[in-house]
């Protein structure tokens, strides 16, 4: 089902209603005889169970690889065309899987990467360096053992220890074709000897390098997984899967991220969630205060401001005049003239001028059906008409 629909009325049992009711996905009411209303809760992504499928796609059903896309690049890790290998046609869980096996056996196929791992251990020799302060407190008035630490070249590293867990959460998919998972076994096996994360584990952190160019890829699409999706299997346990994401913060993350690198060609800062005060007060605790999703400051000073909306005026319970108030809200707050009012979908640019005020509210429509590199193209020119306004208003004002 679309997100924006109205839901539809299916049979489940009861321990798939609990799934999709505790999965955050949907929400499925009982109306008697086995059957159930089926709503959309304001997420996307896909859940699984030996018996049932549900996909909620974002509106305008945008693709598995404009969503990746859009997901990747809020972390600054922007997918290449290639980065999800399956066809746009296919479930989700399938092309994640698909995906996940190709990248990981591009990764792989020259040997599992090996680097430098600090260990901490107890020795009767020196190795490395002794930890004078570990020794003293825990054998003070020993010699023997001591406490050393040293680097050691090896495969258990942090980006091994992703596609490991990555590899193990997709091939606990219900329903996963067994071929793929043949290949994901198999992938896995090569890691084995690499520590295993413990389920709900923060992920180990990693930094792009020459050594590991050829497994970036493949991370990436891990640690989304990772994030996003959870499976569970195990004897006489139902086995599940979901894959759940908030459209809403992934646009507003993503317009955050593009647009601070399309802004880094003018002068100035762009920060995101700006925090400022909307109200003077004797107390704290009774200040008002706003924070638009981007400020972009000139010597220190709030100069355009810009909000993320991910559902448009158009869409279903969307409100045109609520976010006019709020960006009217931001502009007094900050001393700015213009406001950037940016929504997820097709139109043109609109601007409305604020009654009685000099400020300007600017609708900037953006397509997500487009190609990365269009939608990336928008945001720049996003930029550049905004910088635009900021020379504009500088000029009036001098």
């Amino acid at each position: 089902m679309d997100e924006l629909s109205n839901g539809i009325v299916d049979r489940l049992d009861a321990a798939s209603a609990a799934f999709l009711n505790s999965s955050g996905l949907a929400k499925a009411s009982p109306m008697g005889m086995g059957l159930y209303r089926i709503e959309p809760v304001g997420k996307v992504g896909s859940v699984r169970t030996s018996t049932v499928q549900l996909d909620v796609r974002p509106k305008g059903r945008l693709g598995l690889s404009r969503l990746l896309f859009l997901l990747s690049y809020a972390g600054n890790q922007g997918f290449r065309n290639d980065s999800v290998a399956a066809a746009e046609d296919r479930d989700l869980w399938s092309a994640l899987a698909e995906s996940l096996a190709q990248l990981a056996e591009r990764a792989l196929g020259r040997g599992v990467l090996q680097g430098y791992l600090n260990v901490d251990e107890s020795l009767r020799t020196v190795k490395g360096r002794i930890r004078i302060s570990d020794q003293i407190s825990r054998r003070p008035g020993m010699l023997v053992p001591l406490e050393v630490s040293y680097d050691e070249f090896t495969e258990d590293i942090a980006e091994n220890r992703i596609l490991r867990a990555a590899l193990e959460r997709m091939g606990k998919v219900p329903g996963v074709r067994p071929e793929v998972l043949s290949r994901l076994r198999q992938l896995k096996g090569k890691l084995d000897a690499v520590t295993r994360l413990p389920s709900g584990a923060p992920l180990p952190p990693w930094s792009p390098s020459r050594m590991n160019v050829r497994y970036q890829a493949v991370l990436r699409l891990a640690e989304l997984i990772l994030r996003n999706a959870s499976a569970e299997a195990g004897e006489g346990k139902q086995q599940t899967a979901s894959f759940v994401v908030d459209m809403a913060q992934v646009f507003e993350d993503f317009v955050g991220a593009a647009l601070r690198g399309a802004m880094a060609a003018y002068p100035g800062e762009l920060r995101l969630q700006y925090n400022a005060l909307l109200s003077e007060a004797v107390d704290d605790a009774d200040r008002l205060s706003v924070r638009p999703d981007a400020v972009h400051l000139l010597g220190g000073r709030p100069v355009v401001v810009y909000d993320a909306k991910y559902k448009a005026a158009s869409d279903l319970g969307a409100s045109l005049s609520a976010d006019h108030y709020q960006m009217l809200a931001y502009c007094t707050a900050l001393r700015v003239p213009t406001a950037w009012l940016v929504y997820a979908g097709s139109g043109e640019v609109k601007l409305r001028r604020i009654l009685n005020t000099d400020i300007d509210v600017v609708e900037f429509p953006l397509d997500l059906s487009r190609p990365p590199s269009e939608i990336l193209a928008a945001v720049a020119d996003l930029a550049r008409q905004s910088w635009g306004e900021v020379v504009r208003a500088s000029r009036v004002g001098g």
